[in-house]
């Protein structure tokens, strides 16, 4: 079984100490994730209560969503593969479903992770992860999608669909797909993830900072 521990960022250590102080605290620039394997999505529990962290794979460092600003490149940019999800555009800003070709082209590798959860806990040992709400510059934005394969989606942002806002995953799992974004901008991606604990529904929501640079 892997130890698993949390820790505070130097970013959420400053940021806490002057909020305690009584200062500013919004001179503190979030902790800026831009290449390498990170879990953005990673459900945790605690004993009590279910949490949702990101896990860079890299250093073993967990961070809270709050303190971290996951930075897409205009390396990102490649040709939209087609799918009707992903508009008329020419290209798409694409976070790849393998480590090799993300390395190749010096961009995040995005996984969707519940290895810290451990079987026996969860009710059917399965948690499911839920897109609450996307927003691009401050407006709801249908520009975001995550899908496996050949346009096999799992989450797509599009508001005129309730359709690919959750998928549940089994417990000590973790899974890799494509991030794409469709326009450069400021994303602001909230997830849920939700499961049972002896009949009691649990469940913990973050929002997660995407800047798509054009």
């Amino acid at each position: 079984m892997r130890t698993h521990r949390r820790l505070l960022t130097v970013t959420g250590i400053a940021a806490a100490a002057l909020a305690t102080a009584g200062l500013n605290t919004s001179a503190f620039a979030a902790t800026t994730l831009s290449s390498g394997h990170v879990d953005v999505l990673d459900a945790e529990w605690d004993g009590a209560d279910l949490h949702l962290h990101v896990h860079d794979e890299e250093t073993g460092t967990e961070y809270e969503p709050a303190d971290v600003t996951l930075s897409v490149p205009a390396a990102a940019k490649v040709a939209n593969p087609g799918y009707g999800f992903l508009g008329s555009g020419s290209q798409v800003w694409l976070l790849p479903d393998t480590e090799a070709e993300a390395d190749a082209a010096g961009v995040l590798f995005p996984g969707i992770s519940t290895e810290h959860l451990t079987t026996g806990v969860l009710a059917n040992d399965n948690v499911t992860y839920r897109l609450v709400s996307a927003t691009r510059d401050g407006a709801a934005t249908e520009d975001f999608s995550i899908y496996a394969g050949s346009g096999s989606r799992w989450f797509d942002s599009n508001t005129a669909t309730t359709s690919f806002k959750s998928r549940t995953f089994a417990v000590a799992t973790h899974n890799h797909a494509n991030w794409a974004f469709e326009e450069a901008g400021t994303y602001q991606l909230t997830f849920r993830v939700q499961g049972t604990v002896g009949g009691v529904t649990e469940s913990a929501t973050e929002t997660f900072t995407v800047v798509v640079s054009s």
